[in-house]
């Protein structure tokens, strides 16, 4: 009751709207600012003495003005519409700087008529700010090494690149092979929207994360009542990918029941519910992708032949990591700058000895594992800089012990060569015979 009462006082009222940190104005129905707290202040440069009574036109925002025949016309809005929801706008302060604001308002109205409007404006200049910076940096790099969400301009990536090209001009069935991490669903998504078929659907499906009855519903969708849980008809994703792409990942996890479904799909060009016996045409293309040796499994009877020659008359090869090191600073900038602004920081560079590092590992889990390993080492990278300090140890440790592997063979092909003499093999190594006595010991080479 208390609360009640005090919220019918104005000064109460007027002393939340104090504590609020976002922006808030009140205007009449003329434009004329009644009103503004504190937050508001801050945000516009104009004190509350010197706004009060002047047009809300003072803060020259953006979304009051349109373009029409005659010309830029300065025009609200908010009274014809009724209200603005999470409106991007930007405003002038009273010293002339540009302030981005995320804006909602509402008109107020009394009895049925149209007294003022209300106002707030939460700041987000900061973050347009970073959008544009990160637009930038994806502009810059669609220029010389972006190809449709994939990213390198290596020769093994420029190959790649064409034959994604070729792929989308077929309607012919593609499978894409490759290591994990290597961005075989980028190279599925690009061919749909390179192809003919960009406006119909996109479906995906892993193969590997259902078991075959349910592997089967997803595919070919049910009947009510076909099985425990089928409480509704529903169409599977063949049906919904009609004029589209389906692709399936990992599909040389596909159980051997459903090997012999879908190369009946795609030999017959219809689809059956789960639990129904009519027979539905589908026009759908299919792209497949795996990390397995399919032709290995075709050996052992684990994957059909007839299957392997139905879905691989284009095969894509997704080149790893370890064979496009001269993308890796590429990779290594792009993603290290998404990653720093997602996390709050300010890493603008990584130091020579680092980049080097990172360069010289394998990267089995190739992008995917980079990406983690830029994850790690920003959260621990404390400067403007990430050193080698912050990288994941595995890095570091592989490096050193292929480091020490060269170095070790060769002194071994030196010792050869001069017959296990030690004196003329450091002579050789440039190195004193004692520093060379030392690094037989440490090597372990006798």
């Amino acid at each position: 009751m208390i609360l009640e009462r005090l919220l019918k006082d104005p000064n109460f009222l007027i002393n939340i709207f104090e504590t609020m940190r976002d922006g808030l104005i009140v205007v009449s129905e003329e434009g004329e600012i009644l009103f503004m707290n504190r937050a508001a202040e801050e945000t516009t440069g104009f004190k509350r003495e010197e706004a009060v009574g002047k047009s809300c036109t003072i803060l020259d925002s953006d979304t009051c003005v349109v373009l029409t025949k005659s010309g830029v016309q300065r025009r609200c809005n908010l009274f014809k519409e009724g209200s603005i929801c999470n409106k991007r706008c930007r405003i002038r302060t009273k010293d002339g700087r540009a302030v981005y604001l995320l804006k909602n308002a509402v008109v107020l109205r009394h009895e049925g008529e149209i007294i003022g409007a209300v106002e707030t404006m939460t700041d987000i200049t900061a973050l347009y700010l970073k959008e544009l910076e990160l637009e930038e940096l994806k502009h810059e790099l669609r220029q010389e090494s972006w190809f449709m969400g994939l990213l390198g301009r290596s020769i093994a990536m420029q190959r790649l690149y064409e034959e994604i090209r070729n792929s989308a001009e077929s309607e012919a069935p593609v499978l894409i092979c490759g290591e994990s991490g290597t961005g075989k669903n980028l190279v599925a998504k690009a061919i749909h929207a390179l192809s003919r078929r960009k406006e119909g659907p996109f479906l995906q499906l892993n193969c590997a994360s259902l078991n075959e009855h349910l592997l089967e519903s997803e595919l070919f969708g049910h009947k009510k009542g076909s099985f425990t849980g089928a409480l509704i008809d529903r169409i599977g994703r063949f049906e919904a990918a009609d004029k589209g792409i389906i692709f399936l990942d990992e599909i040389g996890d596909m159980p051997p029941f459903m090997q012999a479904k879908l190369l009946n799909v795609l030999e017959e060009k219809v689809v059956e519910r789960v639990g129904d016996n009519e027979s539905i045409p589908v026009d759908v293309r299919l792209v497949s992708a795996t990390n397995k040796d399919l032709p290995g499994l075709v050996a052992t009877e684990r994957f059909r032949e007839d299957l392997l020659y139905r879905i691989n008359a284009i095969t894509i090869n997704t080149p790893p990591l370890r064979e496009k090191k001269e993308d890796i600073p590429t990779l290594v900038a792009h993603y290290l700058k998404k990653i720093s602004f997602v996390n709050g920081k300010d890493i603008k560079r990584i130091s020579p000895r680092a980049m080097e590092l990172m360069e010289n590992y394998s990267w089995p889990g190739n992008v995917r594992q980079l990406i983690n390993a830029l994850e790690h080492s920003a959260i621990t990278c404390k400067s403007d800089t990430l050193e080698i300090i912050n990288l994941p140890d595995y890095i570091f440790k592989e490096t050193t012990a292929s480091r020490d592997s060269t170095e070790q063979e060769n002194i071994r092909t030196v010792l050869s060569t001069y017959k296990g003499n030690r004196t003329l093999a450091a002579r050789h190594l440039g190195i004193s015979r004692v520093t060379l006595w030392k690094k037989l010991k440490e090597l372990g080479v006798q």
